[in-house]
């Protein structure tokens, strides 16, 4: 089993990092998925990965994660998410695991744990860049008018 897990120090409330995120298909977006549709607690992904294009099935589970899901179909054997959203002063931290394990017989040459594992991590810190974004966009101005 491989592990990849990216944490990020958020300027906003536990609450509001857990708000954004509920929103699956700009999160899944954000992470540059070439094509995202969400259907109730079901996911279905696209992505460029190298010469490859990825395709995943995946489904949220319940769990004491903040959010969690695990692929339904696809070309891992094995593969969960968890994100955590902690307060830590003055804000959030998120952390995201990805396990995973390669199905060997499908995925062959072109991809290996390596080449999935960078490119996770990016898809991980490119969400967190997102929720920074959209996070900052909705603190009010501490500015007051005259």
């Amino acid at each position: 089993m491989q592990t990849v897990t990216v944490s990020r120090r958020l300027d906003a409330s536990p609450e509001r990092v857990r708000e954004a995120m509920e929103d699956l298909e700009e999160f899944m977006l954000a992470a540059g998925f070439t094509d995202v549709s969400v259907d109730g607690a079901d996911m279905h992904l696209e992505n460029q990965v190298g010469l490859a294009t990825v395709t995943l099935d995946l489904r949220v589970v319940d769990s004491e994660a903040d959010l969690a899901y695990e692929q339904a179909d696809g070309f891992f054997e094995v593969m969960d998410t968890e994100y955590w959203v902690e307060a830590v002063d003055g804000g959030s931290e998120i952390t995201a695991t990805t396990d995973f394990a390669l199905d060997v017989a499908l995925v062959g040459q072109i991809l290996d744990a390596t080449v999935i594992k960078r490119q996770r991590r990016h898809e991980l810190e490119q969400q967190f860049d997102w929720l920074a974004e959209e996070l900052e966009a909705e603190t009010p101005s501490s500015e007051s008018s005259p």
